[in-house]
């Protein structure tokens, strides 16, 4: 059985909460168990609580009226989601749905707004959350008005590796999530074949090695280099 107060206490994100806050947050978080593609929240929804991925991974995505997916990231155990719309009390900017069977930690936003109303001193924890998402959205903006395909997926694949990257015993950095190429165009709103064509050449050029739905980077300082020639 899966312990909310363990996984709470480890997150990274609300770390060195006092223990009057941290018994306060289980009293109102609720677990919950989804199955692959079950939906957690979809844009335009009301923002009715905090999500806390204890297991499996969440997919947050932006569609278009015809159809058109922009993926914008996948959610890792530890980390959370819905802290915008919780925060500034508007709608649901993105579609969250789950990939392979998951488990989050939910917080109602009632309960918890009277939480941080009583204890203002905890958006401190909060601001963070916040910045990560405003940086990604940042770099998003700044890549699709300034760099080519070239350099927008090496960016893409530098923060994969920041936040995903695991050493095992094979030569590189491997990107410890499931990504296969058709996600890595919805990330970067071009066709698959664009991707394929871009990522078969750093592969000749030794820079990343791939494997079915597995990316693994060979050489840091070429994709570096490879963003740097546009900044």
């Amino acid at each position: 059985m899966i312990d909310k107060r363990e996984i709470l206490a480890a997150n990274p994100l609300l770390s060195g909460l006092p223990a009057d806050v941290v018994e306060e947050l289980m009293a109102v978080s609720v677990l919950k168990q989804l199955t692959d593609g079950e939906c957690v929240y979809a844009q335009g929804d009301d923002g009715d609580g905090l999500f806390g991925v204890v297991q499996g991974r969440i997919r947050l995505s932006n569609s278009s009226r015809d159809g058109k997916e922009l993926l914008v990231m996948l959610v890792e155990p530890g980390d959370w989601i819905g802290e915008v719309s919780l925060l500034d009390g508007l709608p649901r900017s993105l579609d969250a749905f789950a990939m392979g069977d998951c488990a989050v930690l939910f917080l109602p936003s009632a309960r918890f707004d009277a939480l941080l109303k009583s204890k203002p001193e905890l958006y401190q924890y909060f601001i963070p959350m916040l910045c990560r998402k405003l940086r990604l959205a940042l770099s998003y903006v700044e890549g699709v008005a300034l760099f080519p395909l070239a350099a927008r997926l090496a960016q893409r694949i530098l923060e994969l590796l920041r936040f995903y990257g695991v050493e095992d015993d094979k030569p590189g950095v491997l990107i410890n999530v499931h990504l296969p190429q058709e996600d890595l165009a919805k990330m970067l709103g071009v066709s698959r074949q664009a991707i394929s064509r871009e990522l078969k050449r750093l592969e000749a050029d030794g820079t990343i090695a791939l494997a079915y739905g597995q990316l693994r980077v060979m050489n840091t300082v070429a994709l570096q280099d490879e963003l740097d020639r546009y900044i």
